[in-house]
C-alpha cells in the first residue's frame, strides 16, 4: 500500500466513526488506553489500609498489583492476535464485560485470595482494552499524524495516574477501599457504551484459524527491527513500575506521611507523566527524535544517581530528584511507540499485544523487585533507574544503527497532517 494510500484509508476510517467522530475515536482510545494506570493507581492510597485490614504483609498485598500485571500481559498476547482475526468490536466488548465482571467481585471481596483472583479476571478483560486501543490507532493513522495522536493519547492518558491517587484518597474518606473499586466498575461502564457506539477499524480479517492466529505471535517476533526496539523500550517499564508499586510505602511508611499527602506528591510525579509527550511534541519540531531518546536516557540516568545520592532526606527531595526521569521516560513513549509500530506493517493487533504485553511483564519485574524487604527502597529506586537508563540507552545506540530497523525519517516522508 502506498503512503497516499494510507493517508486515504485513514481519512476513510476516521469518516465511518458516525457515532464517535474523530474526536470522540481519540478520547475513547485514551480512556482504553488508561486501564492500567487506572485499575493501579486509584487504589495505591488504599494499599497500607488493605494490609491491615486482611492482616496480610505488603507482599501479599502486592500480588494484588503483581498478578494484575502478569494476567494483563498474558491477556495483551492473546486479544491483540484476535482482534486481527474477528475485528476490534467484538474482541473489545467482550473484554469489557469481564472487567466488569472482575470489578464487581472486588467490590464484594471477602478476603485475600478473593480479592487477587478477582483482580486476575478484571486484568484479563482490561487486557483487551488496551490491546485493541494500540491496533485502532495504527489502523486510523499513519505517519506524522500517528504520531501525533499517540503523543495526544498518552499525553491524555497519564492524566489519570494525576488524578487517580488523589481520587481515591478522597475516596478514603467517604468509604472504604471497596469503593474505589466500585468506581472502576463505573469507568468500565463508561468504556463499555462507547466501544457500543464504535464502528469496527479493522479493514483485512486474519483468515487463519485461531491456533494460527495466535501464531502470528512468533512471527511478529522474528522481525528483528520490532523485537529489538520491543526489548529496549519494554525493559524502560521496570524502574517505573518499580517506583509506582513502592510509592504508597515510601511516601506513607517510609516519610509517615497521610494517604492525602501522599497522592499530592504522586500527582506531582504523573504531572511529570503529562508533561512528557508535550515536551515530545515542542522538541520534535526542532530536533531529530534519535537525539531526544538518546537525551532522555541519559537524563534517567542522571535523575536516578541523584535519587541515590540524596537517599531518604525529604520527601519533597526524592521527589524533585526522580521527577526528571519520569518526564524523560516518557517523553521517549510516542517515538518509541511509533518506531515499533512501523517495523512492522502487517499483524497489528499481534504487534500492538506484544507491545503492551512486554511492557506489562517487565513492569511485573520492577514490582517483584520492590516487593523483596528491602531495608532502603528509595536507594533501589534509584539504582534501579540509573541501571535501567545505561541498559536500555547502550542497547538503543547498537540497535538503531542496525540495517534492519526501519528509521524515523522513513516516518518523516510520510505528509499527513497533524490531528486536529
Amino acid at each position: 500500500m502506498g503512503k497516499s494510500d494510507m493517508s486515504e484509508s485513514s481519512k476513510s476510517n476516521e469518516v465511518k466513526q458516525k457515532y464517535l467522530g474523530n474526536k470522540g475515536l481519540i478520547i475513547l482510545i485514551s480512556l482504553l488506553s488508561a486501564f492500567v494506570p487506572l485499575s493501579t493507581d486509584l487504589y495505591l492510597p488504599a494499599l497500607p489500609m488493605m494490609s491491615e485490614y486482611f492482616h496480610v504483609s505488603q507482599a501479599v498485598t502486592n500480588l494484588t498489583l503483581i498478578m494484575f500485571f502478569v494476567f494483563f500481559s498474558i491477556g495483551t498476547l492473546v486479544f491483540g492476535p484476535l482482534s486481527d482475526k474477528y475485528g476490534r468490536k467484538p474482541v473489545l466488548i467482550m473484554g469489557l464485560v469481564f472487567y466488569l465482571i472482575g470489578s464487581v467481585m472486588c467490590v464484594f471481596s471477602a478476603n485475600m485470595t478473593l480479592l487477587i483472583f478477582s483482580r486476575i479476571i478484571q486484568a484479563v478483560g482490561g487486557s483487551a482494552a488496551s490491546a485493541v486501543a494500540t491496533a485502532i490507532v495504527k489502523d486510523v493513522y499513519s505517519g506524522k499524524k500517528r504520531e501525533s495522536v499517540l503523543s495526544i493519547v498518552q499525553s491524555m492518558t497519564v492524566i489519570s495516574p494525576a488524578v487517580a491517587p488523589v481520587l481515591g484518597s478522597w475516596t478514603l474518606k467517604v468509604t472504604s477501599w471497596r469503593g474505589i473499586f466500585v468506581g472502576l466498575a463505573l469507568i468500565g461502564v463508561a468504556s463499555l457504551i462507547g466501544s457500543v457506539l464504535l464502528n469496527e477499524t479493522l479493514t483485512s480479517y486474519n483468515k487463519g484459524t485461531v491456533m494460527q492466529t495466535l501464531g502470528r505471535l512468533g512471527v511478529v517476533l522474528k522481525n528483528p527491527g520490532f523485537f529489538s526496539m520491543l526489548l529496549i523500550f519494554s525493559v524502560v517499564n521496570i524502574a517505573c513500575m518499580a517506583f509506582i508499586s513502592a510509592s504508597s510505602y515510601i511516601y506513607q511508611e517510609g516519610f509517615k506521611l497521610t494517604s492525602e499527602v501522599y497522592s499530592y506528591y504522586f500527582t506531582l510525579n504523573a504531572v511529570g507523566m503529562l508533561f512528557g509527550p508535550f515536551l515530545y511534541l515542542k522538541l520534535a519540531g526542532h530536533l531529530k527524535r534519535e537525539f531526544i531518546i538518546d537525551a532522555c536516557f541519559i537524563v534517567m540516568i542522571a535523575s536516578g544517581i541523584l535519587v541515590c545520592i540524596f537517599d531518604n532526606s525529604k520527601p519533597w527531595v526524592f521527589a524533585l530528584a526522580l521527577l526528571p526521569s519520569t518526564i524523560a521516560s516518557c517523553c521517549m513513549r510516542p517515538p518509541s511507540t511509533n518506531l515499533m509500530l512501523e517495523q512492522q506493517q502487517k499483524d497489528t493487533g499481534s504487534a500492538s499485544s506484544l507491545i503492551g504485553g512486554f511492557a506489562m511483564i517487565m513492569g511485573s519485574v520492577g514490582m517483584v523487585i520492590v516487593s523483596f524487604n528491602w531495608p532502603n527502597q528509595v536507594f533501589v529506586i534509584g539504582a534501579l533507574t540509573v541501571v535501567i537508563g545505561l541498559i536500555c540507552g547502550i542497547g538503543w545506540k547498537l540497535a538503531y544503527k542496525k540495517p534492519y530497523v526501519r528509521h524515523f525519517s522513513e516516518i518523516d516522508m510520510e505528509q499527513c497532517d497533524v490531528a486536529e
